[in-house]
């Protein structure tokens, strides 16, 4: 027998009964970023490679280890994106819409790809929704940024379960020099260190910074501090976020070790963790990345940006319960008819409902059926209220409206005042 057909390891259908819960999620942080003067940018799923080798960083546990890189029919080697920004900063440069210092606030969704060991809150193909801000270099930028998921936060019900940590990594001539200072401190502790550590400790040693080992926790306790290499500048810069974010009333916690996994990261650096979904608490991070830009091949430009993991702050919700009452109901009304005549006059009052209230959600009956079998039916769809058309309705004009859900008594209504009934009673209670 053959093996049956599935989905790739860590890349996850999202059913019908998730699908209402995700459209509430995407379209609250839609409206949100409309309010705030944010435009959206959708860019392609592929990239060719050498984008995110340029932008992460190739010394990356990203670009070394997790990313889905491939070669097409002309021999280009191609890579699944794992991550929005190298392809955003790609896609305004391409079409020069940040050309002339344009300040440009954009966002985009959708899916990412990196070759992880899935776990509950971590897969293969994950979705984000990002934002990218160019050529605005002051801190009310990032402190807008941050304000802007505070209020998301706030929209969600999941305020008290996320907290805020900090971080400057100074320009890239400080960060080199902090550096040099880590790399001589850990090297004297070589020994204690574990060995993913002591590799990233000659690629990528800012990375030993977050490591979760506990032996290598210890040994940085002693280890010097980013903030005593800071230049004046990102000095000034982060007390001027941290002097917005103080205004603004949200919380935040300094945590010096906060790198962040990409090397293109300079000045601010943010993660909205919790400690509500186990090991994988960063629901939301970035940063600013004012050298991407130059470094990709454009002129000097700034940038600031994050992306949120849809799939984590589903789950969140989930978790805590936040699911408004009226996103797990699809359907409000349900039409029964019983003959051909009432399923043609059903046809017709049902589009003249849509057409008098938009927001309604009504569904017809469709493939006949006795009383009981539409009935059932009308139950299962989760509808409050059952239209029902026969023959005796027919011939008085009416349309029996039955409560489903104990909304009070069955009643008879006039064709032409149903549509005011059901607005009374449902669009508008």
């Amino acid at each position: 027998m053959s093996k049956s057909l599935q989905a790739i390891r860590g890349m996850n259908d999202i059913l019908p009964e998730q699908t209402p819960l995700w459209r509430y999620f995407e379209s609250t942080v839609a409206r949100l970023l409309d309010n705030y003067g944010y435009k959206q940018i959708r860019m392609p799923i592929v990239e060719f490679t050498e984008l995110f080798k340029r932008s992460i960083g190739e010394v990356t546990d990203i670009v070394e280890k997790e990313m889905y890189t491939f070669e097409d029919r002309n021999g280009d080697s191609l890579t699944l994106r794992p991550e929005g920004t190298a392809a955003c900063v790609r896609a305004v440069l391409e079409h020069g819409i940040t050309g002339g210092g344009q300040t440009q606030k954009l966002w985009y969704i959708g899916p990412m790809f990196r070759h992880e060991r899935p776990q509950k809150g971590r897969y293969r193909q994950f979705h984000q929704i990002g934002c990218e801000v160019f050529n605005l270099d002051g801190p009310d930028i990032d402190a807008e940024l941050i304000v802007l998921t505070w209020r998301l936060w706030g929209q969600l019900g999941i305020r008290d379960a996320v907290k805020l940590e900090l971080n400057s990594l100074g320009t890239s001539e400080s960060r080199g020099r902090y550096r040099e200072a880590l790399v001589e401190y850990l090297s004297a502790h070589l020994d204690k260190l574990d060995e993913d550590s002591q590799r990233r400790l000659k690629t990528n040693p800012l990375r030993v910074l977050d490591t979760k080992n506990a032996d290598t926790q210890a040994v940085l306790v002693d280890a010097p501090k980013m903030a005593d290499y800071l230049d004046d500048e990102s000095r000034t810069h982060f007390e001027g976020l941290k002097a917005r974010l103080d205004a603004a009333g949200i919380p935040y916690v300094i945590n010096p070790k906060l790198v962040r996994g990409l090397d293109y990261y300079s000045k601010t650096v943010f993660e909205w963790v919790t400690d509500k979904l186990g090991a994988q608490g960063t629901v939301c991070a970035g940063g600013r990345y004012d050298g991407l830009v130059e470094q990709m091949g454009g002129k000097p430009t700034t940038g600031v940006g994050f992306a949120m993991g849809i799939e984590r702050l589903i789950l969140l919700l989930e978790t805590l319960e936040q699911i408004p009452e009226e996103i797990s109901r699809q359907v409000d009304v349900y039409l029964c008819a019983f003959g051909e005549a009432a399923e043609l006059a059903g046809l017709a009052l049902s589009e003249q409902l849509r057409d008098q209230l938009p927001s309604l959600r009504l569904q017809v009956n469709a493939g006949a059926g006795s009383f009981k079998s539409q009935f059932k039916k009308a139950d299962k769809s989760g509808a409050l209220y059952a239209l029902i058309l026969g023959d005796d309705e027919l011939a008085q004009q009416v349309v029996s409206v039955k409560p489903l859900r104990g909304q009070g008594e069955q009643q008879s209504i006039a064709f032409d005042a149903l549509a005011a009934h059901l607005a009374t009673c449902i669009v508008q209670g």
